[in-house]
């Protein structure tokens, strides 16, 4: 089954492909599909803005359209950056002026927890929408460390793999990253409603 990731970024659909393979599915990213759209993310919340985005795309297909929202969540800086993660330290920032900008703001902070979140909204061409999350805890570093991954993941170390997002390898990261737990929620859903077993059968 073919889905478009309604997204430019190629970390994402990148991180999402290889999810996706293992479970069966193909991923087709926006720009592949010939979808040129900028989608302004106006949402309070990350279900919003998935949806914003999912439906941006959908009126522009008939295929199944995934869209995902993340961020990071700090304790100590009420939940910001949160749902303007990619815009924190300004538009077109680079993910090091990111990291520099939530390390100033941590500076004294004891209270270091933290967790990555994302929210994937599913549209299906009939228009039914699906919205699951996924979560993962740990807490801010000091300073980076790690060389893979991107956005805050050299500063965000998981308590589950005792070690920065950064450090880990893809396989070790998917395995617990908030993004996977989405789409394995997402994919659940599916399994429920037979949607692998009537694709199978529409192209018999």
């Amino acid at each position: 089954m073919n889905i478009i990731a309604a997204t430019n970024n190629e970390n994402k659909v990148k991180e999402i492909t290889r999810i996706f393979s293992k479970l069966g599915f193909n991923v087709i990213s926006q720009k592949d599909a010939g979808i040129d759209v900028d989608v302004e993310e106006t949402g309070n919340t990350f279900a919003e803005n998935s949806l914003i985005k999912a439906r941006a795309v959908a009126m522009l297909c008939d295929d199944y359209v995934l869209a995902d929202d993340s961020g990071l969540c700090v304790d100590a800086l009420d939940g910001r950056p949160g749902v303007y993660s990619a815009r924190y330290a300004g538009e077109g920032a680079t993910d090091e002026q990111k990291i520099e900008k939530l390390l100033g703001e941590m500076q004294g902070k004891d209270n270091r927890k933290a967790k990555f979140v994302t929210s994937i909204a599913f549209i299906f061409p009939d228009g039914k929408e699906i919205v699951t999350k996924g979560e993962v805890c740990g807490k801010i570093t000091s300073e980076p460390h790690g060389d893979n991954g991107f956005g805050y993941d050299p500063v965000f170390f998981c308590t589950e793999l005792c070690k920065t997002f950064a450090e880990a390898d893809m396989e070790e990261k998917n395995k617990v990253s908030h993004r996977g737990r989405a789409l394995k929620k997402l994919y659940d859903k599916l399994e429920e409603l037979n949607i692998c077993d009537t694709q199978e059968e529409d192209h018999d």
